[in-house]
């Protein structure tokens, strides 16, 4: 692509390279021709009687490809598939196309071959949402965005080549879970913590089977597990679990599941545990869930519900990144301990 200021007579099929004022013969006042516009010979006689001698354009040359064009193309190669893939392409406009999520989920990203897509040409990019972010139906995800007016066809064909299905959006595979809360007194639990965990899977498109309040102690929690009828099972303890051997995680295993996973690098959230009844799912979940600002088990119940297995190693690389923003209603500030 040849870019740079030429004179005025000489621009007709070149690309106006910034918005600009003209004139019509006969017409009172200006109107504005828009950058990116692909200059005909009326624009041209209407620059010029306006007083541009000279205009700054963009001209494509022998295999470039114009920026709307190479747009489309880079996404149709990384979303081939958009209904596969539970994604929607828009039209291209200004050398931009955005993908969004044609349903609820978490977004899945192929890290390397994204970063090797804008490797290839600084013209040639592709920004995204994080790896394993909720969106909602409609969300926005990914824009695609030729900077330049043109960038060569072999560029692109680099760009491409490897693309294929590097971004995609996991929807949901359970609809439905059970919440076990326990207590220690003879006090009903407040319904803050069912409401948050409600709004939770709400926005993932599940529902909360009828509440379950148990007393705090392993034999009549386990008993709650193994009659829960959700397909997720989440436990919210009145007394906080602070160890592997504690009540909640114990109760688990009494009703014949597994404990995979105790704590996370997460904050806050770190006293959350993850395990398995049979192939149903068991989130042991931190008092941080009681509130519905952002914690460690949005993060793992997201990834859980959509069906991606959540091993410990996952759960240990959430720390790079993991330092959320303090919860107001918190009962031990971070700044407390100075």
């Amino acid at each position: 692509m040849k870019f740079g200021a030429v004179p005025t007579s000489e621009a007709v099929g070149a690309v106006l390279a910034h918005s600009m004022q003209a004139s019509r013969s006969g017409e009172e006042g200006a109107y504005r021709i828009p950058k990116g516009t692909v200059l005909d010979a009326a624009h041209v006689v209407d620059l010029a009687a306006h007083g541009h001698a000279r205009i700054t354009v963009a001209r494509l040359e022998d295999g470039d490809l114009a920026e709307n064009q190479a747009a489309e193309i880079l996404a149709r190669a990384l979303v081939p598939e958009p209904a596969a893939q539970n994604i929607r392409i828009s039209r291209a406009g200004t050398g931009r196309v955005n993908l969004f999520a044609d349903r609820c989920g978490v977004v899945q990203l192929d890290r390397a071959r994204l970063e090797a897509v804008n490797a290839v040409d600084p013209m040639i990019t592709i920004a995204t949402v994080p790896n394993y972010h909720r969106v909602d139906a409609g969300g926005m995800i990914a824009t695609i965005k030729i900077i330049s007016y043109a960038v060569p066809g072999d560029a692109l064909r680099r760009a491409k080549a490897g693309a294929e299905g590097a971004i995609g959006v996991i929807a949901p595979v359970f609809a439905n879970a059970t919440l076990i809360e326990t207590v220690t007194s003879s006090e009903p639990p407040s319904d803050k913590g069912r409401k948050a965990m409600a709004g939770r899977l709400h926005r993932m498109g599940m529902t909360l089977s009828d509440r379950v309040v148990v007393r705090h102690a392993q034999d009549v929690l386990a008993e709650a597990v193994q009659q829960a009828p959700g397909e997720v099972i989440l436990i919210l303890t009145g007394s906080a679990t602070s160890d592997p051997l504690d009540v909640a995680p114990q109760a688990v295993r009494l009703a014949g599941g597994t404990v995979t996973r105790f704590g996370m690098p997460v904050d806050p959230g770190n006293l959350l545990f993850l395990g398995h009844l049979g192939d149903r799912p068991v989130i042991g979940l931190p008092g941080c869930a009681r509130s519905p600002a952002l914690n460690g088990a949005d993060w793992v119940l997201e990834r859980v519900v959509c069906g991606v297995d959540v091993t410990g190693a996952d759960i240990a690389a959430m720390g790079v990144g993991g330092l959320l923003k303090e919860i107001p209603t918190r009962p031990q500030p971070r700044d407390a301990t100075g």
